[in-house]
């Protein structure tokens, strides 16, 4: 997702609470009374602190808002009521989506008389028929603060409701009713329905605006969920940004749903099995859950979850009941056949090189947070487990070939992650054989080291858009999760246990310190890819220090490279260039876009780059700047008072001084250096 982010994150926040309201700080006194304690009413707590409802003002909490609209429109789908949505994003930010489903109740609300439950849902938080037994057996919103919250927090919302062949409307203004509801005569129509118009309001979201590729996705999404819905999406032309490979317009129906979806995802890739897929009812009454997953012969997997239509990425209890499921069902077969080494196996080395979609419904789940990015409902991983289990076995005992190959594989991933362990090198394996590789490793296809390269990137998220970016014939990708260890001031024992410094040596295959051979290196190139800040500038200082005292040779043999990823987009009209930092921004403003108006991006990271944009900027061999390592020669000095010559080694000096355990070396360093230093931000 392409998001805007302020420099000061603190700054950013500062902004963000105080876009609806300003507030005036004074001194506190001693006296608190209660005329002291302010209540909030209405949707007052909403435009106060939007973070709470929907994450952030940024694009993502923008993007957050289409959802709990289409989200609704899917409950009445997944609750048979629906079969068409139609979702239309238009000029100057306005989203516009419809169903055929029931049609929000229009009539007069019993606990609020002379107001209609519609204008009841769309301007009360907690209201809305997720609560009520029998509206709906399952569904995404739980809260009732969906609809309440896109209204509180747009510039202006109407809603038109079809139903029994009559047609009502009502506006609302920055979640204040604007009119009361309306009968509109002459324009019902003979299916029922709704249909929600909103902006979201420039007050909250300043700097952000909604995302067409973004929002094409999460339709499609939707659509592969459900295999009986229909999505009609709908945009304008200038909308739809270079690079986002999206139609203006088409129909979304995808008859194999998950399947659909898996297949899409996996064409072109080396399959190890077939796909695994199927559904299950929960017993009594408790939901169903459906899957369809495959695995990879690379560490190009990914799992995607969903409860109620609603992703979950970062899993929950339904993704711990699959994982069990998958891994006893595994165990238990390797076992009938007189396997040993099934033993091993875990099941992160079942999952590792899966793809995984599962979509479980589930009534009244538990969700972590308005944003439902995690279920938190405990009994769902007995469920999900038990639904899957029976299946899978009944897979891997009918598709003996597929079994064999995933027994190969997931056994094979368990002994690599032993050796790791162990401390064992990892050769580059024949042509006609590929070892599975440590880590996240998105290994490249090429058989001969010729031309290739390895991108080593912080995270996982830099690591998703980079492999989406790279030249998978040529380009590997290894994500590290947190910072390196310092070599310089570590013991063998903590380097040797150091699960980052393992992956890296096992992925270039040449070992490290006393056993390094550069004959063994699996790429011609290395490139460390970090972000653009001075974290990332951490990061990349604790590999150099890594590479110079663990694998010296590939700095001798220039093999070590630093990408330079750009820190600013820089926008006028249809031109856009990068800047890496500052001083380049000023230059491009300045000889390429003087005296224009333009618009100036900054990436927060490279997670956050959409994957064309890292693809051309920083890693494409045609287009991209890399900053080549090379050590300074060593120089032969001479001292007057002993009369004798030494080797200065200026390489090990600056290691020595500035990552050894010695803090005054720094300090010194940084007393020495300080006058050179300007533009501190303090």
């Amino acid at each position: 997702m392409n998001s805007l982010f302020e420099n000061d994150k603190d700054t950013k926040d500062a902004k963000n609470k105080s876009k609806a309201k300003v507030i005036k700080t004074t001194t506190p006194t001693s006296d608190y009374s209660a005329s002291d304690i302010k209540v909030l009413e209405g949707l007052e707590p909403v435009r106060l602190r939007p973070g709470m409802y929907i994450g952030s003002t940024d694009n993502a909490g923008l993007h957050h808002l289409v959802a709990e609209i289409l989200d609704n429109s899917m409950d009445e789908a997944v609750a048979g009521f629906a079969s068409e949505i139609k979702v239309n994003f238009t000029h100057d930010n306005v989203i516009i989506i419809e169903d055929d489903g029931r049609g929000i109740p229009v009539d007069e609300h019993p606990q609020y008389p002379g107001k209609s439950a519609l204008e009841v849902i769309f301007t009360t938080l907690h209201s809305g028929g997720k609560f009520a037994q029998g509206a709906y057996s399952t569904s995404g919103g739980l809260h009732g603060v969906g609809v309440s919250v896109v209204n509180a927090l747009s510039e202006y919302t109407i809603v038109e409701v079809f139903k029994d062949g009559k047609k009502y409307k009502i506006e609302f203004n920055r979640g204040e009713t604007n009119g009361t509801l309306q009968e509109i005569p002459g324009e019902g129509r003979k299916n029922n329905g709704s249909r929600i118009t909103f902006k979201p309001d420039s007050q909250i979201f300043e700097n952000a605006s909604f995302n067409a590729k973004t929002l094409f996705t999460m339709c499609r999404s939707k659509a592969y969920l459900h295999k009986g819905i229909t999505i009609e999406w709908q945009t304008e032309e200038e909308l739809i940004k270079e690079n986002d490979n999206i139609p203006q317009a088409t129909t979304l129906h995808y008859p194999k749903g998950l399947v659909d979806f898996l297949e899409a995802e996996t064409q072109n890739k080396e399959l190890v099995t077939s796909i695994f897929a199927g559904e299950s009812e929960f017993p009594q009454s408790q939901g169903k859950v459906e899957w369809a997953i495959l695995w990879l012969d690379m560490n190009d997997g990914f799992s995607k979850t969903f409860c109620n239509t609603i992703p979950t990425p970062l899993g929950g209890t339904h993704d711990t009941g699959l994982r069990y499921a998958l891994l006893k069902a595994l165990r238990a077969y390797g076992e009938l056949l007189g396997n040993k080494a099934i033993s091993k196996v875990t099941a992160d080395d079942v999952i590792g090189s899966a793809c995984i979609v599962l979509s479980a419904f589930i009534p009244d789940p538990q969700f972590q947070g308005q944003t439902k990015e995690k279920l938190g409902t405990g009994s769902a991983t007995r469920l999900v487990e038990n639904a899957m289990r029976d299946a899978f076995d009944n897979w891997l005992i009918t598709n003996k070939e597929n079994s064999q190959e995933l027994l190969n594989l997931v056994i094979e991933r368990a002994e690599s992650r032993l050796r790791r362990r162990d401390q064992r090198a990892i050769k580059r394996q024949s042509a006609t054989r590929r070892l599975r590789l440590p880590g996240k490793l998105a290994d490249c296809s090429s058989n001969s080291n010729i031309n290739t390269e390895i991108f080593i990137v912080e995270g996982d998220s830099a690591g998703g858009s980079a492999k989406q970016a790279r030249d998978r014939k040529l380009q590997a990708i290894l994500p590290l999760r947190g910072k390196i260890l310092n070599v310089a001031s570590a013991s063998n024992d903590k380097k040797t246990a150091n699960q980052i410094i393992n992956d890296i040596s096992e992925a270039l295959g040449c070992n490290r310190g006393e056993f390094f051979d550069i004959k063994n290196l699996r790429y011609e190139r290395i490139i460390i890819m970090t972000d653009a800040d001075v974290d990332g500038a951490h990061i990349a200082s604790l590999l150099l220090t890594f590479f110079y005292t663990e694998m010296k040779g590939i700095l001798e043999a220039g093999r070590l490279y630093l990408a330079q990823p750009p820190l600013y987009r820089i926008t006028a009209g249809t031109k856009s260039l990068y800047a890496r930092d500052d001083e380049h921004k000023d230059e491009l403003l300045a000889k390429e876009f003087k005296n224009r108006k333009v618009d100036i991006s900054r990436f927060k990271g490279l997670g956050e780059m959409p994957p064309a944009q890292l693809k051309s900027t920083t890693m494409s061999q045609a287009n991209r700047t890399l900053i080549k390592l090379q050590l300074v020669k060593p120089e032969h000095t001479y001292n007057e008072e002993t009369q004798q010559s030494s080797l200065f080694d200026e390489n090990a000096d600056i290691i020595y001084r500035l990552m050894g355990n010695k803090p005054e070396y720094r300090m010194q360093f940084i007393e020495e250096n300080a006058k050179f230093a300007e533009n501190l931000d303090i």
